[in-house]
């Protein structure tokens, strides 16, 4: 069962500031209000860069660099949201945030992190902020993926308006896992385990589409075109990259094993996005 923090994916929950939050930001449909983007510099945040620089909005990126890059029309802001500092001056007269930054790595800092954005968001009358987050953060009992479903919590209790959109894998990670694995003799893939890639553009592109709406709560999820099991994929990395290893299915135990094998890493009635894995192998060549 859900819990009221969590509802399902189709039914988003009812989204009401709490009385003592701050006055909203003038509607969305202002052109002049800023987008702001955190996680800039990743996978996705780069995406939705470009994405939001299309709106004709202005648009606003955080970053933990002082070296700032220039010339592409980005408003850059130094910032740490583990520690909480510059974030008042990115934030100033923001209509929205679209939350990319993790540290998969670092689990730990991701909550303090949002909650010094949410802090921020706050004080400075943010009327929306979009987080990113995974399918399966409330099927798969990993580290990670409980830190990113506490936050989705934190987001919903913030006061603020937020909407949370969960999307399957990028396909740039698992090409980058497969790199790693191929170093071995054999390739070992979790066996009987569906994935549904889905291209990080694709979701940047509905992450913007949130952002520039209303508060939606838990949005419905968004997954790439084709669900495939991690074997398959592995076999056609293999093929185009000339690579010849033997692909060893692995039978992974315990609770977390058995909820990969139910697909906990997919959203079969949420194929959003086009771009198939094979797509993405021939644009590598």
């Amino acid at each position: 069962m859900n819990s009221p923090a969590n509802p399902p994916a189709d039914s988003p929950a009812p989204n009401s500031p709490a009385p003592d939050s701050p006055a909203p930001n003038p509607p969305a449909d202002s052109p002049a209000l800023p987008l702001l983007v955190t996680g800039a510099t990743g996978v996705l945040g780069r995406e939705v860069l470009r994405r939001a620089r299309d709106t004709g909005r202005p648009v606003h990126a955080l970053t933990r660099r002082t070296a700032l890059p220039a010339g592409d029309g980005t408003h850059w802001h130094t910032g740490d949201l583990t520690a909480g500092t510059g974030l008042d001056a990115a934030l100033a007269d923001v209509d929205a945030v679209i939350h990319c930054a993790s540290d998969p790595r670092h689990p730990k800092n991701d909550l303090p992190a949002l909650r010094h954005l949410l802090e921020a968001a706050r004080r400075a009358g943010v009327r929306h902020v979009v987080n990113i987050s995974i399918v399966g953060v409330d099927r798969i009992p990993m580290r990670y993926y409980r830190v990113k479903l506490r936050g989705e919590e934190l987001l919903a209790a913030s006061g603020l308006g937020w909407t949370n959109l969960r999307a399957t894998q990028f396909p740039q990670l698992l090409d980058g896992m497969l790199g790693t694995l191929a170093k071995l003799p054999v390739l070992p893939m979790p066996s009987r385990t569906p994935v549904q890639p889905v291209h990080p553009a694709e979701v940047a592109a509905r992450l913007v589409e949130l952002a520039l709406g209303e508060p939606a709560g838990h949005a419905p999820d968004f997954a790439g075109p084709e669900t495939r099991p991690a074997t398959d994929l592995a076999t056609g990395w293999l093929r185009a990259h000339d690579r010849r290893r033997p692909v060893l299915p692995l039978h992974l135990p315990g609770r977390a094993g058995r909820a990969l094998r139910a697909g906990a890493l997919t959203a079969p009635r949420n194929a959003r996005g086009t771009r198939t894995w094979e797509d993405f192998l021939a644009a590598k060549r």
